[in-house]
């Protein structure tokens, strides 16, 4: 995570590549063009960094940072997490906004409090305090204090949830 909670982490850098400066980045990101295009700031650590190019190598990336004009520079960022500003993009959802938000179904009803969110390849999870998985697809909504979903029925049965107890 972040030590600045305003910044969302896009990418890590993996090692240094050649003598010139570049480095091998892995980005988590879906906005691909908006943190490879030149003139990008991304902050590793301490210190922000300007894109002069990425280019794909691989499954990854080579970055090009305005800063970083040798390979001794670059082997300082091996293993660092690369952070950037959110794009405020109508309609993205950022899965850290649901954290800690109350999940509330169609009907309004409340089943607790969204704890995590858990990678699956065929949708990404909401996992409540109680264990339930809720597919993210379910999602409709969300604002500072819920989140809402439209489930079928029987996925949030708080009756057989209260029947393990």
């Amino acid at each position: 995570m972040s030590e600045n909670p305003e910044l969302l982490e896009v990418g890590r850098i993996v090692k240094a590549h050649g003598l010139k400066g570049e480095v091998v980045v892995v980005l988590t990101t879906n906005m691909i063009e908006e943190r490879t295009a030149s003139g990008t700031l991304l902050r590793a650590g301490d210190q922000w960094l300007k894109v002069v190019s990425a280019r794909p190598h691989q499954d990854r990336w080579l970055y090009t940072f305005k800063e970083i004009g040798d390979r001794n520079s670059a082997d300082l960022l091996r293993a660092k997490a690369l952070y950037a500003e959110p794009i405020d993009d109508e309609g993205e959802v950022f899965v850290h906004e649901l954290l800690g938000r109350r999940l509330i179904d169609q009907h309004g009803t409340d089943h607790g409090t969204v704890e995590a969110i858990v990678d699956n390849p065929a949708a990404d999870l909401l996992e409540l305090g109680d264990g339930r998985l809720v597919p993210l697809n379910f999602y409709v909504d969300h604002d500072e204090l819920s989140v809402t979903v439209d489930v079928p029925a029987g996925l949030l049965d708080d009756e057989a949830l209260d029947a393990r107890s």
